[in-house]
């Protein structure tokens, strides 16, 4: 295999066996087949870090959602995430997030936990990808009560690509840290009202509930929106990672194809954003437009 395809093979096998017993940077170079320090060049030359970096970055992030989602005791989280005591394991939780494990469990604020995008990411996102016209796409009507919009606005980005590369990817694992958010961090086409000076109508950002009013990440910023109903479109999962894009445009295709008037329904994209979730193989393509009833 040639290096790209190596990094990719590596993310592979840590992603299903960061929790085994005896994980390691050495269990990845051994299932790779190249040495630390190749992919270490490997890595830095397409993910910007070192394999190290890279795993630590993953069990750190599992980590943090095991404080928040068992009543595990830090000590028995920290050996879980192969640290041999408390006080190492909180000082590398600490250094990533700039909140210790006990504070984090208490406080329950957003973090930057790590999202690892494929190494191939960008080249998929570049290059063509094929519509299976086959496929099913389901429309799901969500009620959503009066709440609030924690967002990232652009400069000048238009897409999801472009705004990861004027902003980085890091909003994903952070906006996903929230847990009072009614879905998954999304890519947001604002609506005029969040338009500001300086500012364009490509965002990153979650919904939560109204009375949400914990300290926000530097950067961002939250808005109210009102009642709507969200018109959710929906793909199949898909097996291979690589025909994301694919799916993304299926659903696309899917809302511009649908006969809101004839199910009673209006776009409302004064009143609320948009929202891309992306695709993810179990999952599928998601995603959703503001509307009212006619």
């Amino acid at each position: 295999m040639n290096g790209l395809e190596a990094v990719v093979a590596a993310q592979a096998f840590i992603k299903e066996h960061y929790n085994d017993d005896g994980f390691g940077v050495k269990a990845v170079t051994g299932a790779v087949g190249y040495s630390r320090r190749q992919l270490d060049r490997l890595f830095k030359k397409y993910l910007q870090i070192t394999l190290f970096e890279y795993i630590n970055a993953v069990v750190l992030s599992s980590s943090a959602e095991k404080l928040l989602n068992t009543e595990n005791s830090v000590i028995d989280v920290a050996l879980e995430s192969h640290y041999d005591s408390h006080e190492g394991y909180t000082r590398s939780f600490a250094k990533r997030f700039s909140i210790t494990p006990d504070e984090y469990r208490k406080s329950r604020i957003a973090i930057p936990l790590f999202k690892p995008y494929p190494a191939n990411h960008s080249h998929l996102l570049k290059g063509e990808q094929i519509m299976d016209n086959t496929a099913v796409c389901t429309v799901i009507p969500v009620d959503r009560p009066k709440r609030k919009l924690i967002y990232l606005p652009s400069k000048s980005a238009s897409c999801y690509f472009s705004y990861c590369e004027e902003v980085g990817c890091g909003w994903e694992g952070l906006l996903n840290s929230i847990p009072e958010k009614f879905d998954t961090a999304a890519i947001l086409d604002l609506p005029e009202f969040l338009h500001e000076k300086g500012f364009g109508s490509t965002a990153a950002g979650v919904e939560v509930p109204y009375d949400y009013d914990k300290p926000l990440p530097e950067g961002y910023k939250v808005a109210e929106l009102s009642e709507c109903t969200m018109l959710y479109f929906q793909s199949e999962p898909f097996e291979n990672p690589d025909d994301f894009g694919a799916y993304i445009g299926q659903v696309f295709k899917a809302k511009e194809n649908y006969s809101f008037e004839r199910y009673s329904y209006k776009t409302a994209s004064d009143i609320a954003p948009a929202f891309n979730f992306g695709a993810e193989p179990e999952t599928g393509a998601r995603i959703a437009v503001p509307v009212i009833k006619l």
